[in-house]
């Protein structure tokens, strides 16, 4: 990753709650107190810094409707630089020291796990990732190892790798290599999309592990060519899906392209080439077609100035709207579990239906304070969690341009989750 970044230092240890929008006139109470939350994220890489500070807009609307039980919020940043080691010490100083009852985080599934495992379960923390899609997360929670203390909003592994298949499929590829990115999210994703593929009767002609930081991708890659693809699908973060890419391309690989939805990103698309991603199709859950996610890119526009077009970005948005809604029902001064438990409150399909807003926000806090019960209305839909804290979404294909990323298909959520019934 940018090494350069990460010795300056950014987000390291940033307090967002300076940052917060003005409160309500007269809103004394929310300045009498502050809550502190906790946010594990990559932000000293390109595509990691967008979602922190769309979490971090979340937090300002909060503010702005006179925060959490009459406090303000303060987010608490740290990056976590995709490193494992990294992202569990970020995660023992905001439970140890600033003790937070919630931690947003992280995005990579193999820095969520440990922080999962090592820190917020013992601590009692509740743990809302925006991003990490790994199925082990699924088997832990299965197993009662998560104590219901974990959620995301990104949908499991398995609706990207379907969505790849489908994509080898519609093209007619009759054999595809799969490189992936030797973590948890990459070992899960490539062995789930490589069985996908051979049920489709496409053959397989390499499962190739890639490992980060190394100066070289040539073994991997003569490896993953030796069996002549047609295709190659990459499941890789933008630093070594950049290498790994110029390496391929370089020995005579093909063009076709089937990419995860990590490798959206500007420094990706710029580093290789717009002229040799022609062919590349990718992939990424999606937000339904629905008002309130339509309204959550008219208000991220009217914040930022362009189109929520990175990874993560709707996603990073509910599950901070989320954890402090469930905050707001758990009462003041709750804990974790507590927190976990009130998720239920906020994402009742029995309850009032709340825009994913300030004004959202006040109105919830009147319904909740009354005894009632809301449906958030969020940037991916109304959000459903299981028992398992794991939600399901649709999907789309996506192609670069020169300004970024277009969809080139939606897959509403009933196709996604009949083409999964088809290769199971």
């Amino acid at each position: 990753m940018k090494r350069s970044l990460q010795r300056a230092g950014l987000g390291l240890a940033l307090g967002m709650g300076a940052l917060a929008a003005p409160q309500f006139a007269g809103d004394a109470a929310a300045q009498a107190c502050t809550r502190k939350i906790g946010a594990v994220l990559p932000i000293s890489v390109d595509w990691g810094r967008p979602i922190a500070e769309t979490a971090k807009f979340v937090v300002e609307q909060v503010n702005e409707a006179g925060g959490v039980q009459g406090c303000q919020i303060d987010m608490v940043l740290r990056d976590d630089q995709t490193d494992p080691k990294v992202g569990v010490d970020a995660a023992k100083a905001l439970v140890d020291i600033d003790q937070v009852p919630v931690l947003l985080g992280s995005v990579s599934s193999g820095v969520s796990m440990p922080i999962l495992t090592s820190v917020t379960v013992p601590g009692k923390v509740m743990q809302m990732s925006c991003c990490s899609s790994s199925s082990a997360f699924t088997k832990l929670a299965e197993e009662g190892k998560t104590d219901g203390l974990w959620f995301r909003t990104f949908a499991t592994s398995g609706v990207q790798a379907a969505v790849g298949a489908m994509v080898a499929r519609d093209k007619g590829y009759k054999s595809v290599a799969v490189l992936y990115k030797n973590d948890d999210w990459g070992q899960d994703i490539g062995r789930i999309v490589a069985a996908n593929l051979e049920k489709l009767g496409i053959k397989v002609t390499g499962l190739v592990a890639i490992n980060d930081a190394q100066p070289s991708f040539r073994a991997e890659v003569t490896e993953a060519l030796s069996g002549a693809p047609e295709a190659v699908y990459l499941a890789l973060y933008p630093t070594e899906g950049t290498a790994v890419v110029r390496e391929w391309l370089s020995l005579g690989g093909t063009q076709n392209m089937i990419l995860a939805n990590s490798l959206k990103s500007d420094d990706f698309r710029n580093n290789v080439g717009l002229e040799y991603l022609a062919n590349a199709s990718g992939t990424d859950t999606a937000s339904p077609r629905t008002e309130s996610a339509a309204a959550f890119v008219t208000r991220y526009q009217e914040k930022f100035g362009s189109q929520p077009n990175g990874p993560g970005l709707a996603n990073s948005y509910d599950a901070a709207m989320i954890a402090l809604l469930a905050m707001e029902a758990a009462g003041k001064d709750a804990k974790g579990p507590e927190i976990a438990a009130a998720v239920a409150k906020v994402t009742d399909p029995a309850g009032t239906p709340v825009t994913a807003d300030a004004a959202g926000f006040a109105q919830a806090k009147t319904i909740l304070a009354g005894g009632g019960t809301v449906l958030y209305q969020g940037a991916t839909g109304n959000v459903k969690f299981d028992k398992n804290g794991d939600v399901s979404a649709p999907a789309v294909i996506w192609g670069f341009t020169a300004e970024g990323t277009k969809e080139e298909r939606y897959i509403p959520l009933e196709d996604v989750d009949a083409f999964i019934a088809s290769v199971q």
